[in-house]
């Protein structure tokens, strides 16, 4: 179970690692391309592409989660208020059998 979790975690750095080299890239091709034809700046790094992401985040968008949290967490809060304990169970027997169970496991009952 903890080598289940800790490659998703692997996986997940690896995707960020990804995106955010790619991400960066593009800025710096971007900035490369444009500015210094337009307004005479100098060609930047990689790294300089990527504080400059950071630094626009900072500046305009910031790192707090957004106004309204997470939609799919709120619809699925008033899904979950809307079930009947019996639907509950069934939902919770599911998804125990698709991503594992903490704890004690369940007995199947003898047929």
């Amino acid at each position: 179970m903890k080598r289940k979790w800790a490659f998703r975690a692997l996986k997940i750095a690896d995707f960020v690692t990804l995106g955010l080299a790619a991400f960066g890239f593009v800025v710096m091709h971007l900035w490369n391309f444009l500015m210094p034809a337009l307004f005479g700046f100098r060609l930047i790094t990689f790294w300089q592409a990527l504080g400059l992401m950071i630094l626009g985040r900072l500046l305009f968008g910031g790192f707090r989660p957004r106004p309204g949290g997470m939609p799919w967490r709120r619809k699925m809060m008033e899904r979950w208020e809307q079930m009947t304990p019996e639907e509950r169970e069934k939902f919770r027997e599911g998804m125990r059998h698709r991503c594992g169970q903490r704890g004690a496991p369940v007995t199947q009952p003898n047929s």
